[in-house]
């Protein structure tokens, strides 16, 4: 059975150290988040994701969903892991003290759901989408409705989905069919059928609650036309079953154990969440908190699977170093002496350790970008929220698949094979790469939106972190290995930039031809900052004498690793992008 210790201390190191949470205390939901209450919360959930979620993990995914005449049963265990996990308020983490939530900082869920998908992504997704229904409600919702929804979606006594695709119709929104006919009490009656639904159904908590897109009667064709709806399963109040059934439940590739749900709406009754029209707009705060979301899912996926593999590398006895023997007294030294399988380790344990910073960085971002009173301030943590969902979304899920993939191939033909929970962690990890948008649709929001919203302010706000570090750093000489290939990376970013800039409106081909290779350029970038960053904290605190030597000395070797091994890549993606869009668009059609 794997095994997962959740990196509570590599949390600390970046909230306490390299962040410094104590400069967000300015912000209302930092208030009560002290030192010790901050490590309290992260070693607790830390500890229930390894003693509560972990067990469940495989025995769901062998065990999976059961579907009875329109009734869903989840795993052996996962009822009395919910029923723990509401008990002791996880749901409210971060949701608002007059709803009965805590009223945390956004980086502690993060955390939480870091530790969580690592230990258990099948049964983290069942109450994940229910802080993107709570988020959306309080934004868009009337009074009426937040104090209706959003005390039972803190407490977690009900749960939210997302109801976006239909068999027809997947990224592709405009061609949505699901009709809402006005009701002669203000809601809307729902006809329609949705696909795909994560949690659509399930037997954890009673009611559900299904923010749904539809046109209502007359509304204009395309996205335009698009509404959301507030449509329970069951109407509150009454308690009565509405309209809402689940018609099956998919056979899919991973997350066996979280179902994923056709659901069907006949005459429903709906309420409107937010303005006539304006759905999308709606959805959209409900969207990129799930990208988010989906993005550290890649990141804890990659987590588990490395520290498997790494326990196994320095277990497995296999062959001789070609250095020399390393362990006489033994029939084979540990495959971990290898230089191939250190080459897969340190790329996962590289890739994790400055994604981890990303995410805790990101949400710092958006608690200023929701509470700062500062107007500038708050603009600033906007625009990185923008330009970095899709970043998030699509180079930590594909970096994480493949770390995943990684790790299976160092457990040789035991990765193949169940027991070990390698080819499980290959399985889930695959689906975050389609979800929430694939990561094709990332890249192209990135180079087709991002890129150009308000001139570019966002790319300019992210050159200008970068050129700051490099500027205050310069004369750092133990900081040389860092600064040095990052300033190369930001240059290959600049100049991709300014070929796009130079070649896609006058051949919009360029910008989809390039806009893969753009979205990982630019995440390498990023990557490389918070090495960065992460270097000149430990390096400082070695000079001090604090901390702890072997941990800061570790960390050191590992960012100098992904400076000289991954972050060149930034070239390889250049070189793509300049290429352009002729060769790949060269051939006709028919002939593939």
């Amino acid at each position: 059975m794997p095994v997962y210790n959740a990196p509570v201390d590599e949390t600390l190191f970046l909230l306490n150290d390299v962040f410094n949470i104590a400069q967000y205390g300015h912000l209302p939901v930092f208030a009560e988040a002290s030192p010790d209450i901050v490590k309290a919360i992260l070693i607790e959930a830390g500890r229930f994701a390894e003693e509560q979620l972990l067990p469940l993990n495989q025995s769901g995914d062998v065990q999976g969903c059961r579907f009875d005449n329109g009734k869903v049963s989840t795993p052996e265990g996962f009822k009395e892991a919910y029923r723990i996990l509401v008990e002791n308020g996880w749901p409210g983490l971060i949701t608002d003290v007059e709803y009965g939530g805590q009223g945390l900082p956004r980086v502690l869920n993060a955390a939480f759901t870091e530790y969580m998908v690592s230990a258990n992504m099948a049964f983290a997704l069942y109450p994940g989408l229910s802080l993107g229904a709570y988020e959306a409600i309080a934004l868009h919702g009337t009074d009426e409705q937040k104090q209706l929804y959003l005390p039972k979606l803190s407490s977690g006594e009900w749960t939210g989905t997302m109801n976006l695709t239909e068999p027809h119709c997947g990224t592709d929104l405009g061609l949505l069919r699901t009709r809402a006919v006005p009701d002669d009490d203000g809601s809307y009656r729902i006809t329609g059928t949705k696909i795909f639904i994560s949690a659509g159904e399930h037997d954890l908590t009673e009611n559900i609650v299904h923010l749904v897109l539809a046109r209502i009667e007359g509304a204009p064709e395309g996205t335009k036309g698009i509404s959301l709806f507030i449509t329970p399963k069951l109407l509150p109040g009454s308690g009565e079953a509405n309209g809402v059934s689940c018609g099956s439940i998919e056979k899919k590739m991973g997350i066996h154990g979280n179902a994923t749900c056709v659901m069907n709406y006949e005459n429903a009754k709906g309420w409107l969440l937010g303005a006539e029209n304006g759905g999308l707009k709606a959805m959209f705060t409900f969207m990129n908190e799930a990208r988010l979301a989906v993005g550290l899912q890649g990141l804890a996926l990659s987590e588990i699977a490395c520290q498997n593999a790494a326990n196994y590398a320095r277990e497995r006895l296999q062959g001789r170093s070609i250095s020399g023997v390393k362990e006489p007294d033994k029939p084979a030294d540990p495959i971990i002496v290898h230089p191939d399988v250190r080459r897969m380790l340190m790329n996962c344990r590289a890739f994790n350790e400055a994604a981890r910073a990303l995410i805790v960085w990101t949400a710092l971002k958006a608690s200023i970008a929701i509470y700062s009173q500062d107007k500038d301030e708050r603009r600033r943590a906007s625009d990185h929220m923008a330009l970095i969902t899709p970043v998030i979304k699509g180079v930590l899920t594909d970096t994480g698949f493949a770390n995943t993939v990684a790790a299976q191939q160092i457990f040789g033909g035991a990765g193949y094979i169940a027991e070990t929970g390698m080819e499980q962690y290959v399985r889930d990890a695959r689906i975050a790469m389609i979800y929430e948008g694939t990561n094709g649709i990332q890249a192209l929001d990135l180079v087709g939106r991002k890129l150009a919203h308000k001139g570019g302010r966002a790319l300019m706000g992210l050159f200008g972190e970068i050129d700051g570090f490099l500027q205050d750093n310069a004369d750092d000489e133990a900081l040389a290995p860092f600064t040095a290939p990052l300033k190369a990376a930001r240059d290959d970013l600049e100049k991709a930039t300014g070929w796009l800039m130079s070649n896609a409106m006058s051949k919009p081909d360029n910008a989809g031809a390039a806009s893969t290779d753009y979205m990982h350029l630019t995440g390498l970038v990023i990557l490389g900052l918070m090495w960065g960053l992460m270097a000149k904290t430990a390096s400082e605190k070695l000079g001090e004498g604090a901390g702890d030597k072997a941990y800061l000395e570790n960390k050191l070797i590992t960012g100098r690793y992904f400076m000289q091994r991954l972050l060149p890549e930034t070239s390889a993606h250049l070189a793509r992008i300049s290429a352009g869009a002729g060769s790949m668009m060269a051939l006709p059609a028919e002939a593939f």
